[in-house]
């Protein structure tokens, strides 16, 4: 059975979540696939002025509004997402990703590798690099600067995953080449984003 993926690229507007959220939804509804990936920090937008405005912006997975509405959009549209959102989990701030699914059904991974400032900001992530069977792929999450390190997508691939999601907000120039590397050695998909 064939899966149609894809990745939706928009300009988040800072600490506006209800906004990015609803362009994400107009953007959502125009396509037709099965599995779609969103930006890192698609929800909030990623440059934080504080380690208090993240705590502000971040929200709990699955309780939090974003991933509620994460949920309504993938149930109306039939759809995977997977979305790079701030999560606030125990007594941490982590970047992260979250996939939901139609049947309300979701997985969290947090970003193993903090690039730059991001670490004044955000714990480094403690969720194993896992694969989900999602329709009839299997499926690998990383966030962005992750793609630096090659065992990160070597352990998804050895894991089994088919495809490999990025929520990313890549602004090394060379860093989309290195994902093409990745997929060509692991012999797996990746979706990434195209432009910076």
């Amino acid at each position: 059975m064939g899966m149609r993926v894809g990745y939706i690229q928009f300009s988040p507007v800072f600490g506006e979540k209800g906004r990015n959220l609803e362009r994400v939804s107009e953007l959502v509804e125009g396509a037709e696939a099965d599995l779609l990936v969103l930006p890192e920090l698609f929800s909030t937008g990623y440059v934080f002025a504080s380690k208090h405005e993240l705590s502000r912006l971040s929200e709990p997975i699955p309780d939090g509004p974003t991933t509620r509405r994460l949920f309504e959009i993938s149930a109306q549209k039939r759809v995977h997402l997977v979305a790079g959102i701030p999560e606030r989990g125990g007594d941490g701030l982590y970047n992260s990703a979250v996939l939901v699914s139609p049947d309300r059904s979701f997985k969290v991974y947090r970003k193993a590798h903090l690039f730059r400032e991001e670490k004044s900001y955000f714990r480094p992530g403690d969720t194993p690099f896992e694969v989900y069977s999602i329709g009839g792929a299997r499926v690998g999450i990383i966030i962005c600067f992750d793609w630096i390190f090659p065992e990160a997508v070597r352990v998804l691939s050895l894991k089994g995953a088919q495809i490999i999601c990025q929520p990313s907000n890549l602004i090394l120039p060379y860093c989309q080449d290195a994902m093409v590397t990745r997929a060509i050695e692991n012999r797996v998909f990746v979706l990434s984003l195209i432009h910076i």
